[in-house]
């Protein structure tokens, strides 16, 4: 669990300098900060659902 909060901690720091870089605004960086890891965590839920469909429905047969 404390690795997959300072990997929280540090993907918000990262897009907040990022932002904040391109735009000099700490609100728009803050704004991005917590926003673009939410919707990232919801994208990744649904990209893990349709991988583990594909995967259910698309298993390599062995021939021997």
């Amino acid at each position: 669990m404390l690795k997959t909060l300072t990997f929280a901690i540090m993907h918000f720091t990262v897009a907040f300098l990022v932002v904040y870089a391109l735009t000099g605004s700490f609100v728009i960086g803050g704004a991005v900060a917590l926003i673009e890891p939410t919707v990232n965590t919801v994208v990744f839920y649904f990209h893990e659902k349709v991988w583990r469909h594909f995967e259910h429905n698309h298993k390599p047969t062995l021939t021997a």
